[in-house]
């Protein structure tokens, strides 16, 4: 009974990282809708968590969830770890959350768009190393999430410039403001594309910490998988995080780091979702901060280079390159403290 209460409490330590993910990510969906006028906060949050939580109908339809798999197989030896016992996937997990919801709460309050993915990957990463060794990680996981740093914000850049290039030639005879009100309907269409990818892509990385929780211990007996109860309660917390917002990071994206028009908000958010959407496909945990800032420096760079902020740009790089070092060094002390812990008790 013990240990059935232990993991309904870190099940739901992970349901609250997935509601601070979204309250975390709510900017990545709603800056560019909100900077451009087409919504108001309140509506565009509305707005954004009601394509969070659709985004688990799929799932019905028979979608497969290749994140959730990554993040409970493809990062750290799922095997291995739940060989060492049940303790020792309960410390890791904690662990891990907590490096993960500690980097994600710094960097909300410092106003930088971090990615909850990497956060997440570093806390099991700094968990996993004291407790299985080098030999514990795999080293495939790491290096695919760690290209992705790089790859995506790059893919979205691409996406989100080509796609305003192409976009305003062929509008280029009709006069700013027809075009002005043609995008800011159509701008609604692309903010439900993105928070639809958002969805689809972040919440399956806490129904793989779940799934890791439930089958390392009290369904350590049957086969690892995500049960839709799990899909829902995941896609529930994230719609819920996005609706109540981090206004902190919203300033950043949606007005620092460049000025948009309704024009360059559907831009960078289609060629933002269509990047997450084909990368969730694949099983790659992709960060949608980094996309989005991506497709938004893409649409931004396309008015030439002075149009974007690069000294904003270079601090929101500082955080993507300390993201998963830190959390994991948060997650490696947590665990520690666990472990001293639980030795002291033995005591």
């Amino acid at each position: 009974m013990l240990l059935v209460s232990v993991v309904i409490g870190l099940v739901l330590v992970a349901l609250l990282f997935d509601f601070i993910n979204g309250f975390h990510d709510a900017a990545n969906s709603i800056a560019t809708v909100v900077s451009t006028r087409v919504l108001s906060p309140l509506v565009a949050v509305g707005w954004a968590a009601f394509f969070n939580f659709i985004a688990a109908m799929p799932v019905l339809w028979g979608a497969e969830l290749k994140v959730a798999d990554t993040m409970g197989k493809g990062i750290i030896h799922f095997e291995m770890l739940k060989a060492m016992g049940t303790y020792h996937v309960l410390a890791v997990m904690f662990a891990a959350l907590a490096g993960a919801i500690v980097w994600n709460l710094l960097t909300w309050w410092w106003g930088l768009p971090s990615s909850s993915s990497h956060a997440l990957a570093g806390g099991m990463v700094g968990a996993a190393l004291p407790a299985l060794g080098a030999h514990g990680i795999i080293a495939s996981g790491i290096v695919k999430i760690t290209l992705f740093i790089v790859l995506s914000p790059i893919i979205g850049m691409v996406l989100g410039s080509g796609m305003m290039i192409a976009t305003a030639w062929i509008v280029r005879r009709n006069t700013p403001a027809r075009v002005d009100r043609w995008f800011r309907r159509l701008q609604l269409i692309s903010a439900a594309i993105f928070s639809f990818s958002h969805g689809t892509n972040d919440a399956q990385k806490v129904m793989g910490i779940i799934a890791v929780l439930l089958y390392g211990t009290i369904w350590a007996g049957q086969p690892f998988h995500v049960p839709f109860w799990v899909v829902l309660l995941c896609h529930l917390a994230m719609g819920l995080g996005t609706f109540f917002g981090g206004w902190r990071i919203v300033k950043t994206m949606g007005h620092n780091l460049t000025k948009l028009q309704p024009i360059g908000g559907f831009c960078a958010e289609t060629g933002g979702g269509v990047t997450i959407l084909a990368l969730a496909a694949a099983g790659i945990p992709v960060s949608t901060t980094h996309t989005i800032t991506g497709a938004i420096v893409g649409v931004g760079a396309t008015k030439g280079t002075r149009a974007v902020r690069w000294g904003v740009a270079s601090r929101i790089v500082w955080a993507w390159i300390l993201t998963i070092p830190m959390s994991a060094l948060v997650a490696a002390l947590v665990y520690g403290l666990v472990e001293m812990g639980a030795r002291l008790a033995g005591h």
